[in-house]
């Protein structure tokens, strides 16, 4: 976690605002958040938060109501209150920045890589095209990361699932690309 106080000319557009959007304008409030499991947070004048780890592994799951608030904590007048927070960039105030570059390696099945090499080989059976190309990239990508390093970054594994599963390429009407999708789906869905 990375957290840095900037001064307000610099910077100043140069990061990009977290998912939570951008901090109110002439905000003086803080940040309040019950629990910070990664992440970058920071507040104040031209204040900014950066956050670009790699995480390997399952997302660590949201506390029981036990062990942590089941709401946001309250925020000051004009800041942001966080219940749960597991990654991601906040900045609060004014000329204040949040960046969210982090990344999440998921380790991969020997099935998810065998399903990836049988696709790539049945989409040579379909008339070449661009959209044919770029899955075929973004598959041997895939398995590229898969065969060093036996994990494969979650935001490549979502990308090829959207391009398979929802029937946007011709390369989705292949049953191996349903096998993809299938080994895609119960990996995401193990890791949160």
């Amino acid at each position: 976690m990375t957290t840095e106080r900037r001064d307000p000319a610099e910077g100043e557009g140069a990061a990009e605002e977290s998912a939570n959007g951008p901090a109110a304008q002439g905000s003086s409030g803080g940040i309040s958040i019950g629990v910070l499991t990664g992440g970058a947070v920071a507040a104040g004048e031209g204040a900014g938060a950066e956050d670009r780890s790699q995480r390997v592994g399952p997302v660590a799951p949201p506390p029981s109501a036990s062990e942590g608030p089941s709401v946001p904590p309250p925020a000051t007048p004009g800041g942001i209150g966080i219940g749960v927070m597991t990654g991601g960039a906040v900045a609060a105030g004014p000329r204040a920045t949040a960046l969210d570059a982090s990344t999440q390696l998921i380790d991969a099945s020997p099935e998810l890589l065998a399903a990836v090499r049988t696709l790539r080989e049945q989409l040579g059976l379909l008339t070449p095209g661009a959209e044919i190309s770029e899955v075929d990239a973004r598959l041997a990508e895939a398995e590229e990361e898969i065969g060093a390093t036996g994990r494969v970054r979650r935001g490549r594994l979502q990308w090829l699932r959207e391009r398979l599963d929802f029937g946007a390429t011709a390369a989705a009407g292949l049953a191996s690309a349903a096998s993809v999708v299938q080994q895609i789906t119960q990996l995401l869905g193990r890791q949160g």
